[in-house]
């Protein structure tokens, strides 16, 4: 196959990371706004919202090895299996993407987001918020969260090099099933202290996208603790990288 161009990495993982906060930030958005009619949906099914829409995302993005996720692109890069000169690309259109997703989000939602009684309260709609604040330790946990997740990812069965040295998992719907799967695991198990952004385009897409909608009565965005949801995937993903390349396979 034909080695994939700038602008085409660029566009798939632009679609690819809307479509997954489309849809992550719109099930929390279903949960917590209170004319919803997923109104106390719970937890769970913000997690699994949230699988699926990884799910879907990285689908979309497939051409472009499905990474929307700049923590997936760092971690690749270290284990070789991503050119350097093609990551502040991937960078780059997943953090526009997952700001246009955020808006498309609160479009949809714009009648909840109206008529919401607490619209203060409302950034843990578009990015993470640490039940315990306490920001170095709240790092160590999502250090913990995007290691396990870069590091199925590298070892997967499924994986394999796809277009132009593009790592994908399996180029197919069943390895990104099984990443969806694990990013459901990974917030019903380790989602509960910082809402498990692992993740930094995620995070920091729609807190950006938070601090410029016009929504009613809103609060702060944070920017006080928006590093930590950043530094934490890449330094988990990092570290997922380099004990792949030390792993005796």
């Amino acid at each position: 196959m034909d080695p994939i161009s700038n602008g085409e990495i660029f566009v798939w993982e632009l679609l690819g990371t809307a479509v997954l906060i489309l849809l992550g930030a719109g099930v929390v958005a279903n949960v917590v706004l209170r004319r919803s009619k997923g109104r106390e949906g719970g937890w769970l099914l913000i997690a699994i919202g949230w699988g699926f829409a990884v799910f879907a995302g990285a689908s979309i993005a497939d051409p472009s090895g499905g990474h929307i996720n700049p923590a997936v692109t760092l971690g690749q890069a270290i284990a070789g299996n991503t050119p350097w000169s093609v990551v502040p690309v991937y960078m780059v259109a997943q953090l526009i993407g997952a700001f246009l997703g955020a808006v498309i989000a609160w479009a949809a939602y714009k009648l909840q987001f109206d008529t919401h009684d607490d619209p203060k309260g409302t950034l843990g709609i578009f990015s993470t918020q640490p039940a315990v604040e306490n920001r170095p330790w709240n790092t160590v946990t999502e250090v913990i969260g995007t290691f396990v997740l870069l590091l199925w990812i590298l070892l997967s069965p499924a994986a394999e090099v796809g277009a132009g040295d593009v790592p994908v998992l399996g180029n197919s719907a069943l390895g990104y099933a099984g990443v969806a799967f694990l990013v459901i695991g990974i917030g019903a198990s380790l989602g509960g202290p910082t809402g498990y952004a692992i993740n930094p385009a995620r995070d920091l897409g729609p807190r950006i996208a938070y601090a410029v909608l016009p929504i009613r009565g809103k609060g702060s965005p944070e920017w006080g603790y928006s590093w930590v949801p950043v530094v934490g995937p890449l330094v988990g993903a990092s570290l997922a990288a380099l004990l792949y390349l030390a792993l005796p396979l």
